[in-house]
């Protein structure tokens, strides 16, 4: 199995993200996606930037993709989209139906992503006539939905397998809102927050993550323990999603877990000192979301 790295979900410094791909370029990761898919405030970097940033990756050996924004509100965020579309080298990533149409009409190859929603084979397979390669599966998909899937033989999937869940998207945004500011006079908030802001119930507990318009799960999706039956599946990629710290060392972590060199077990266990919150992997059993999952039998 590959392993590839989603798009940046957080809104860091523009030197910072610039010096996490200079390190993602040397790690064990083979695809690399691209671009802001959640806020169209987020200016740290523009689109030319992200294709130099494609351009170094693409260099050391990676493949790069841009990544659509999910929530198209505005003529500039169309024009950035048409932008994309027509950039001439990098596969995209269509993260909503507005990106599968102008991608279509030009008949390029693209990614469907997870948030296009795709629950049954006759979405799939309509997707891949429009020119889909590969699909990524919608992270509250599980293990049941997957293995009944009829896709065709030709389309790659990939899984989302570790990272915050996103959950939602809105047009409005929830870390404005909790310092009683507009969403278009947010003070770019989200920069004070490299792994989203944290929100609890009033007795305490963990409860979501907002990310600006984004709302991610609080509990870090993490399916080391499941890499044997994944493998088993049929799938082709897994999907790590970017944190502020240890990206990299997640990434080996998974690689070498792929690879047979470290069990899976073994692998979870270290993972726990690495993640920023509690684990959880229910959706991937058909169940609640934020549930931990112990396979049995597992080494």
């Amino acid at each position: 199995m590959k392993l590839s790295l989603g798009s940046l979900q957080y809104y860091w410094p523009r030197q910072q993200v610039f010096d996490f791909y200079a390190d993602i370029a040397k790690q064990a990761v083979d695809i690399v996606y691209l671009g802001e898919t959640v806020c169209s405030r987020r200016h740290e970097l523009r689109l030319d930037d992200w294709l130099d940033i494609a351009t170094l990756l693409a260099n050391a050996g990676k493949e790069a993709l841009l990544s659509s924004q999910t929530l198209i509100e505005s003529e500039s965020d169309l024009k950035i989209l048409r932008r994309q579309v027509d950039n001439g080298h990098f596969r995209v990533e269509a993260n909503d139906m507005g990106a599968v149409r102008l991608l279509g009409e030009k008949k390029l190859p693209f990614v469907a992503g997870p948030t296009l929603n795709v629950f049954n084979g006759e979405t799939l397979r309509l997707l891949f006539e429009l020119g889909a390669t590969r699909w990524v599966m919608p992270p509250e998909v599980g293990k049941t939905l997957l293995a009944t899937m009829e896709k065709p033989p030709a389309m790659e999937t990939e899984v989302f397998s570790y990272g915050r869940l996103p959950l939602a998207y809105s047009a409005r945004c929830f870390t404005a809102r909790r310092f009683n500011l507009q969403k278009d006079a947010c003070e770019f908030r989200c920069l004070d927050f490299p792994d989203g802001l944290p929100l609890a119930t009033r007795e305490g507990d963990a409860f979501l993550n907002l990310n600006g318009t984004q709302t991610q799960s609080a509990k870090v999706y993490n399916l080391l323990l499941e890499l044997p039956e994944l493998e088993k599946t049929g799938v082709d990629i897994l999907r790590l999603s970017p944190q502020a710290e240890h990206s990299s060392a997640m990434i080996a972590l998974f690689k070498n877990c792929a690879d047979g060199r470290i069990p899976p077990k073994t692998a979870w266990e270290e993972a726990q000192q690495l993640i920023p919150a509690a684990s959880c992997n229910g959706f991937w059993h058909d169940g609640v979301g934020l549930e931990q999952v112990m396979p049995e039998n597992i080494l």
